[in-house]
């Protein structure tokens, strides 16, 4: 049973990283599209959601690696 549950929060973090992958580049597509500049897709809501995760995740990794 324990198996299942943490095999189940695998399939939702793995879900949700391709659902956010998909819309970003999405975002990308609309911005290449539209002739805008590469970084503005940065500034879009699944980028900033992307470069909080990529800010965050190393400092709660030390964080929990140093309690």
């Amino acid at each position: 049973m324990e198996n299942l549950i943490m095999l189940i929060k695998i399939i939702a973090v793995f879900s949700a990283a391709i659902i956010l992958g998909s819309w970003f580049s999405s975002e990308v597509k609309k911005n290449k599209i539209k002739g805008e500049p590469p970084h503005k897709a940065y500034l879009s809501p699944p980028g900033i959601i992307i470069s909080i995760i990529v800010l965050i995740l190393p400092i709660i990794a030390w964080f929990l690696q140093n309690r």
